[in-house]
C-alpha cells in the first residue's frame, strides 16, 4: 500500500462480494448515462460550431481533435490518479475538468475566439474520459469469465444519455438565444451542468473505491505498490502480445471512428441536411457504438476476444464502404455511420477485455491508462488530418483511408491468434 492509499475494509463472503459489484456497477452506470448525456450533447454540433468561429471548413476537424487529445493528454495524470487513489477521486476530478472546458468553450464561441474555444474543448474532453476510464472501474471486481460483459454493461449505459444529447442540442442552443452565445454553443452550457452532476453523484455514491477494493482482495504477491506506475504498466504491455492486440485494436478502432463521424456532419451539410438531421444520424451512429455492446461483451465471453476483434475488421470496413460511397443519401449514410458505431463497440470491449486479461492486476491501471491515452492520441491525430483530407478530397477518400488502417490491425490479430494456437 501506499502512502497515499487507504485501507479498505470489504465484503469478502460469497453473499457480499456479488452485492457489492451490483452496486458499484449501478453507480457507474448511472453515472455514465449523465457522462454520455453531457458529451453527445456538446459534440453534436462542435465542428459546426467550429467552422462558424473559424470561419473555414479545412479547421472544423480540430475541434474534435482537440477533444480527442484533451482526452489523450489528460488519461495518463488521471490513471496516475486513479493508481494511486482509486478510481473515485479520478473520475470525480475528470467530470470537474470536462464541466470547466465546457464553459470555456461557450466563452471562445461567445468572444468569437478560435484558440479559446480550442482550449476549452480540450479541457472538454476530460469528460470523454472519464466515460472510457468507468469500462475499466467495472471490470476491478468483475470474475474473469464475465469481464466483458461488465465491460460493455457500462459501456451501454452511455447509450441513454448519447442517443439523447444529439436530439437536445437543437433545443439547448434556442436556450440561449438573447444572451449572447451562439446556438450552436448552448449544448455546451448544458453539458457544464450535467458534468457537475456526474461528479457529485460519484463522489458521494462510488464507494467502496472499486480498484482499491479488488486490491485488497488480491493476493499478497499481487499487492506490491512498485508495480504500480505508469512505467510499469507499460512494461506489462511490451512484455504481452495480447495486450500489444488489445492496445493496437482500441486505437485502430477509435481513429477510424472519429475520423469519419467528425465529418460526417460536415458532409451531410453539403448535401442540404438539416441540424435536426444531422443530430438524427449521429443519434443511430451513438445507438450503434453503446447499445449493443453487451451483445458484444457476451461474444467476447463465449467465443474469445479475438474473434470480436475480427468481428470489428469487418463491421469497420462494411460502415466504410457504405458512408464513403453514399453521396446525397442520407439513409445510407446513416447506416453507414450505425455499422461505424457498432465496429468500434466490438473493438472497445474485445480490446478492454484483452487487455485487463493480459496485464498483471498491479500494472493494470497504469497500462489502462497507457491504452486510453494511445487511442486517444491516434484519434486526434486522425481527426486532425480528416478535415484536411474533406477538403483537399472528399468525404469518400476518407472513409477509404479509414478502411486501409484496418489491414493491419487484422493482420495483427491474425498473427497473435496462430501464435497462441501454437502456444
Amino acid at each position: 500500500m501506499t502512502a497515499v492509499e487507504r485501507p479498505v475494509t470489504v465484503p469478502v463472503d460469497a453473499d457480499g462480494l456479488p452485492a457489492l459489484r451490483r452496486r458499484i456497477s449501478a453507480v457507474l452506470i448511472a453515472s455514465q448515462i449523465l457522462g454520455g448525456l453531457g458529451v453527445a450533447t456538446g459534440i453534436a454540433l462542435a465542428v459546426v460550431l467550429a467552422q462558424e468561429v473559424a470561419g473555414t471548413e479545412s479547421l472544423a476537424g480540430l475541434a474534435p481533435t482537440a477533444t480527442v487529445t484533451g482526452t489523450a493528454v489528460l488519461s495518463v495524470p488521471l490513471a496516475a490518479l486513479m493508481t494511486a487513489r482509486g478510481r473515485r477521486p479520478g473520475l470525480v476530478l475528470a467530470y470537474l475538468i470536462g464541466a470547466l472546458g465546457a464553459g470555456v468553450v461557450v466563452v471562445g464561441a461567445a468572444m468569437d475566439s478560435f484558440p479559446l474555444l480550442l482550449l476549452g474543448m480540450a479541457a472538454f474532453g476530460a469528460a470523454s474520459s472519464a466515460n472510457l476510464q468507468a469500462r475499466f472501474a467495472a471490470a476491478d471486481l468483475a470474475e474473469p469469465q464475465r469481464r466483458a460483459r461488465a465491460i460493455s454493461n457500462v459501456v451501454w449505459a452511455t447509450t441513454i444519455g448519447a442517443v439523447l444529447g444529439p436530439n437536445i442540442a437543437a433545443p439547448a442552443g434556442r436556450s440561449v438565444s438573447g444572451l449572447g452565445i451562439p446556438e450552436t454553443a448552448g449544448p455546451f452550457l448544458w453539458a457544464a451542468g450535467v458534468f457537475l452532476i456526474s461528479a457529485l453523484m460519484v463522489a458521494v455514491l462510488l464507494r467502496p473505491d472499486p480498484l482499491l477494493t479488488a486490491r485488497a482482495l488480491a493476493p499478497v504477491e499481487e499487492q506490491s505498490p512498485a508495480a504500480r506506475s505508469i512505467r510499469a504498466g507499460a512494461a506489462a504491455v511490451r512484455a504481452s502480445p495480447r495486450a500489444r492486440l488489445a492496445l493496437v485494436t482500441v486505437a485502430v478502432s477509435h481513429t477510424a471512428m472519429v475520423s469519419v463521424m467528425s465529418m460526417t456532419p460536415v458532409d451531410l451539410g453539403h448535401h442540404g441536411a438539416s441540424i435536426d438531421l444531422i443530430g438524427l444520424v449521429i443519434s443511430i451512429h451513438i445507438a450503434g457504438m453503446y447499445a449493443f455492446s453487451p451483445v458484444m461483451g457476451r461474444l467476447s465471453d463465449r467465443f474469445g476476444r479475438l474473434s470480436v476483434i475480427g468481428l470489428a475488421v469487418a463491421l469497420l470496413a462494411c460502415a466504410a464502404l457504405l458512408a464513403g460511397t453514399a453521396g446525397a443519401s442520407h439513409g445510407q449514410t446513416a447506416a453507414g455511420l450505425f455499422l461505424l458505431g457498432l465496429g468500434w463497440s466490438a473493438g472497445l470491449v474485445s480490446g478492454s477485455a484483452l487487455l485487463t486479461d493480459s496485464v498483471p492486476q498491479p500494472a493494470r491501471a497504469a497500462a489502462q491508462g497507457l491504452s486510453d491515452l494511445t487511442m486517444n492520441t491516434s484519434a486526434g491525430l486522425g481527426g486532425a488530418a480528416a478535415g484536411l483530407v474533406v477538403a483537399q478530397a472528399s468525404y469518400g477518400w476518407l472513409n477509404l483511408i479509414a478502411a486501409c488502417l484496418l489491414l493491419p490491425l487484422g493482420a495483427l490479430a491474425l498473427f497473435t491468434r496462430d501464435r497462441h494456437a501454437k502456444a
